[in-house]
């Protein structure tokens, strides 16, 4: 069975609710997933969207939510979950807004893509304290067994 990720919230490739938004309660959606491969060490979730600032002509990927060393045995994180609540082991790299947690969809102008990237990792990652979502890639790289992912839009 493949990697999977979903959201009761919305489907992939459909607007996400306002009340995930900087227009809303910006808190995070509930997210689901399986077929977390058997010898999977650890989860990743990484949240960003590529069209930023415009998607007419972007410029950057801006980072929403960084969580990595996920347990491997998590189905999933409930909607609005507070970093107090996360799963024992889970940590958190920054957002660009240079904070840890989730950072909702709040785009300048036009329909920006969200993308809700999950990572299975053989090892759990070590060494590395509120990294950003670069430094967390580097430290993935050669332990990506399977990965999934959903995309939401959303437009002010």
């Amino acid at each position: 069975m493949a990697l999977t990720i979903e959201s009761s919230a919305f489907d992939n490739g459909a607007a996400i609710p306002s009340q995930y938004t900087c227009q809303g309660q910006d808190v995070s959606p509930p997210l689901a997933w399986s077929g977390v491969p058997a010898n999977a060490r650890s989860l990743v979730l990484i949240v960003d969207d590529p069209d930023a600032p415009d998607p007419k002509a972007p410029k950057m990927t801006w980072v929403h939510w960084v969580l990595y060393n996920i347990p491997p045995d998590v189905s999933g994180l409930a909607e609005g979950i507070a970093s107090a609540e996360l799963p024992s082991g889970t940590q958190e790299g920054l957002n660009d807004w240079r904070q840890t947690g989730y950072g909702g969809p709040c785009p300048p102008v036009g329909r920006h893509r969200y993308f809700h990237k999950l990572y299975a990792l053989d090892t759990q990652l070590a060494g590395l304290h509120q990294p950003t979502k670069a430094k967390l890639e580097g430290a993935m790289k050669g332990h990506i067994i399977a990965q999934a992912e959903l995309v939401g839009t959303y437009q002010k």
